[in-house]
């Protein structure tokens, strides 16, 4: 019967290996065209190696959702863990074959498939990757290549987030054989930019790859259109279903629940739903509030990841369908600041000046109203964070692969897709008058940058308090949604 397992395993991981993904996703061709762009900017006589990332442990033997390393992903399409990509600037020889490129992925192991599905193999990185030489992660530690030849071994530095597993060609494995193999960890390794007396480079990889992620293929503007619109969907149903009365939780579900309606396998990063106080947490992602109320603002700030790409938009709106007056006022003010940041988005434009300007309407506004008694840096910054007391953020960043993508963060330039999101917090306890404690507003939209302007792609879901205030009176998909009530069952 032992003799017989592996060949009952493989009849079980059949369907699995045969299953194939939708066809939207990139095409192999789109990361062999990035390998080979990146190819063309290593410097001379150099060698660029990229990880992919570790396993997440949620807790005993439970794992989080594994999520590939975004420039594993963009480099090769690979979504599986333990695996390892080497880009060489010139071709080499390997058993016999010449190639640019080498990938080593995870051996065929039938029982692991069988609980977790079909592995890729050295054979579908070949077919299915475009890789000319692939090999599987336990043949890494015996790989002949003499990295001392090379003028610079490009890579990113190691975190200790990574487990030692009984397999031979886990993570923890490549990253020690690799380790071994570049003498990383001497004494004469340094990191800095100063010249070294080895040829390991920690810095610069990041810098190519921000040149080429920064500016996205048409390929990816596409995938972000779809990812965005997904998004300003949710955003559009939520406003029309939400009233007083439900818990953040469920509002945070509403969105995702729409999200994967269309066929969005995840979200881009963890969704922030607060209302009232928790809305001024810049980040909160508890969502425990089990009862928004009446006259509060809710802040939603969720993104749709669609094949591997995410949107990135927040809307603020009020809960009862009306904003106070007070409430539209910062709504109004923070909407002009993203106005007035939109109207001098363009090729050549620096994110400083698009952060400068939205602070300029904002402190000038809060003047105006009276919680700042002048906009120089000592009436406006709050003395225990160094921060703008009101709007302690940047207003602008790159959105792609990651929520907060790579990208050149001096100039814009075509073809890059950024955030503008102007915010002010006014958390309860702040030193102004009470009427207007816990009043968080941010709008973030979602922008392509072209030569001449911004191209706002985030339209679907409205952003003026007045169209807000018209959309949430209209019926709701969800107003007949009633769930059984299970606390009087036994």
């Amino acid at each position: 019967m032992k003799a017989l397992l592996p060949i009952i395993l493989s009849f079980f991981i059949i369907p699995n290996a045969l299953a194939q993904k939708p066809e939207d996703y990139l095409k192999p061709e789109f990361h062999q065209r990035k390998r080979d762009e990146l190819r063309k900017i290593m410097p001379p006589n150099s060698v660029a190696v990229f990880f992919s990332n570790p396993i997440r442990n949620r807790a005993n033997d439970g794992y989080y959702k594994y999520h590939q390393d975004p420039n594993f992903y963009y480099l090769t399409g690979y979504g599986e863990p333990h695996a390892v990509l080497l880009i060489f600037k010139d071709a080499q020889t390997f058993d016999g074959k010449k190639s640019n490129e080498v990938i080593f992925v995870r051996k065929h192991d039938a029982l692991k498939e069988l609980y977790d599905g079909a592995r890729m193999g050295k054979e579908g990185a070949r077919d299915n990757l475009k890789f000319t030489v692939a090999y599987e992660g336990t043949e890494f530690g015996a790989f002949n290549l003499d990295f001392s030849r090379f003028d610079k071994v490009l890579f990113y530095d190691f975190f200790n987030d990574v487990r030692n597993t009984a397999d031979g060609d886990d993570l923890f494995d490549l990253i020690e054989h690799f380790k071994q193999k570049v003498g990383y960890g001497k004494k004469d390794l340094t990191v800095s930019v100063e010249p070294r007396k080895n040829n390991i480079d920690l810095v610069a990889l990041d810098e190519l790859m921000k040149k080429l992620r920064g500016i996205k293929s048409p390929e990816e503007i596409a995938l972000l259109r779809k990812a965005i619109n997904i998004s300003t969907a949710g955003q559009v149903e939520v406003m029309k279903a939400i009233q007083p009365g439900m818990s953040e939780m469920q509002i945070q579900g509403l969105h995702e629940f729409i999200h994967k309606s269309y066929r969005a396998e995840d979200q881009g990063y963890s969704s922030i739903v607060g209302a009232g106080h928790n809305g001024c947490v810049l980040h909160y992602r508890d969502s425990y509030k089990s009862s928004v109320e009446d006259g509060e603002l809710i802040l939603m700030d969720v993104g749709a990841q669609y094949r591997s790409y995410t949107a990135d938009i927040t809307r603020t709106i009020p809960v009862n369908g009306k904003f106070t007056p007070d409430q539209k006022r910062i709504y109004d003010l923070v909407y002009e600041a993203q106005n007035a940041a939109w109207k001098i988005c363009r090729e050549g434009t620096t994110f400083a000046a698009l952060t400068k300007i939205t602070r300029e309407v904002i402190n000038e506004g809060l003047v105006e109203i009276g919680l700042y008694t002048g906009t120089d840096s000592v009436a406006t910054t709050d003395p225990a964070t160094g921060r703008n007391r009101y709007y302690p953020h940047g207003c602008c960043h790159h959105i792609g692969l990651d929520v907060h993508d790579k990208g050149d963060n001096v100039h814009l330039k075509e073809g890059m897709v950024i955030t503008i999101e102007p915010g002010i917090y006014i958390p309860n306890g702040s030193p102004a008058d009470k009427r207007w404690w816990d009043i968080p507003v941010r709008i973030e939209d979602d922008f392509l940058v072209k030569k001449d302007g911004c191209e706002l792609l985030s339209d679907g879901a409205p952003r003026k308090s007045e169209e807000i205030e018209k959309l949430m009176k209209e019926p709701s998909v969800f107003q007949t949604f009633q769930l059984s009530d299970i606390d009087s069952k036994k």
